[in-house]
């Protein structure tokens, strides 16, 4: 369906202030008065050209001119024209479904028209794309530069680019599939041996009495620490980025994994017994050994699936802020009345707000521990209307962030499909203009040997 007033479909040809234009087999007849409101677009440029009688400009202007009929072809998109000719009677532009945003903009430039006119819905809409394309550009980079190692100029530059896929690529080869997977299964190892060796029944008591990890579970521990430290040591020099490298906050996360197990050694066999006795020295070594959890976060780096939530919600933030302070404001207020509904009761469990504080956080997320919980009649009326808002709360952001997670999730693929597709494209253009080559130097030979 037409967007503008229907055109004047007559077998008149281009007279004074009309234009007869014929886009991709569309032809319709333009009033002057209409195209000069922007005079610098093609269009208007075509008006003056006709009303000048002038051919001189008219084939750098459009693809072909019929000087019968005084009408103008072009070889483009008509869905597209179709929307380019709102500007001159709306003075804006909305890109139609179905049009690529990136190609809409092309025909913008061919026909002269400012992107400045596209309404603040388009532009949000193109500015996506954009963004799109910028990271499918990545990507290609990327997987360029995976499969193009030679370009390094020197000998430790290619070791240097090739022990970075081995240690971070884990597609590219499979030596570097056998690197990850080691990496994971050491990764589940030590967070089991961390588990297992809490366990009572599995410790031996040192000299002192106390109960210690079993040297064989410490042996393991050990074993994989210094694979840890290898795989960050060997990253580390491998990174074309070292800054980069260690201001990331996943390879933070695995130096704070690995670091706190050489500061215990060191505390426990570099000082002396003297300062071993120390209680803080004590506690510190202990609180050293609870970071141990932070390697569990090392998973992230071998699991797409966990990046991609990870990602989720942080583009979920608005939606999660929204939960927090409706809950925040939920047990301020449901804590206070619970708390006044309960100080006639004289064995109340209620003895202060901030102590109300846990019985509404519970309550509203449908825990119930039942540590606290109100007495009178008021009382567990405020109790169930609590946790009824607090099934509310919870239910209604659920549905946008799961919603994000899978748009999110798709656009990655959709990414990552659309980059192999470039490098498939790239590599059958490389390979033509190979065999054209290769086939004029074969001219060439022929022509000379004859």
């Amino acid at each position: 369906m037409w967007t503008v007033p229907k055109p004047q479909y007559r077998a008149g040809a281009c007279s004074e202030g009309r234009v007869a234009v014929n886009v991709g087999g569309v032809r319709l007849v333009l009033l002057g008065d209409v195209l000069r409101r922007y005079p610098e677009s093609r269009l208007a440029e075509l008006l003056d050209c006709c009303c000048d009688r002038s051919s001189d400009v008219v084939p750098s202007l459009c693809d072909d001119f019929d000087p019968g009929s005084k009408e103008f072809y072009f070889d483009r998109d008509p869905d597209a024209f179709k929307c380019i000719i709102d500007v001159y009677y709306f003075d804006e532009i909305h890109i139609k479904r179905g049009l690529c945003p990136i190609c809409f903009t092309k025909e913008m430039e061919f026909w002269k028209i400012d992107q400045g006119v596209l309404d603040e819905c388009c532009k949000s809409y193109l500015s996506e794309k954009e963004e799109e394309l910028t990271e499918i550009a990545n990507k290609v980079k990327v997987i360029l530069e995976d499969v193009d190692v030679e370009r390094s100029l020197t000998r430790t530059q290619r070791c240097q680019r090739l022990l970075w896929r081995l240690m971070e690529k884990p597609g590219s080869s499979p030596a570097a599939r056998v690197v990850a997977i080691a990496s994971f299964l050491s990764i589940l190892v030590s967070a089991v041996v961390m588990c297992v060796g809490t366990i009572p029944e599995l410790q031996v008591e040192d000299a002192e009495g106390k109960l210690v990890e079993h040297p064989i579970l410490e042996g393991i521990e050990t074993a994989c620490m210094l694979w840890f430290t290898a795989e960050f040591l060997l990253r580390l020099a491998s990174s074309p980025h070292k800054l980069r490298f260690l201001l990331s906050f996943m390879n933070i996360i695995d130096f704070m994994a690995i670091a706190p197990f050489y500061v215990v050694l060191s505390l426990t066999h570099l000082g002396s017994a003297s300062m071993m006795e120390l209680g803080n020295v004590q506690q510190a070594v202990q609180a050293l050994r609870i970071l141990r959890i932070a390697r569990i976060f090392k998973l992230a780096r071998h699991s797409s699936g966990l990046q991609t939530l990870t990602c989720a919600l942080k583009r979920s933030l608005a939606e999660l802020g929204l939960l927090l302070m409706y809950m925040g404001v939920g047990i301020f207020v449901f804590s206070a009345l619970g708390y006044t509904m309960e100080q006639s009761h004289p064995e109340t469990l209620f003895r202060s707000i901030p102590q109300s504080f846990w019985w509404a956080i519970i309550t509203m997320t449908t825990v119930g521990y039942g540590d606290i919980y109100p007495k009178t009649t008021l009382g567990k009326c405020n109790a169930a209307l609590s946790f009824l808002c607090g099934v509310i709360a919870i239910a209604l952001p659920i549905h946008p962030i799961i919603n994000n997670f899978v748009v999110f999730y798709n656009q990655q693929k959709g990414l990552e499909t659309a980059a192999k597709h470039e490098v498939e494209l790239m590599e059958l253009k490389a390979d033509k203009q190979a065999r054209r080559k290769s086939g004029e130097l074969d001219e060439g030979t022929t022509m000379e040997a004859s």
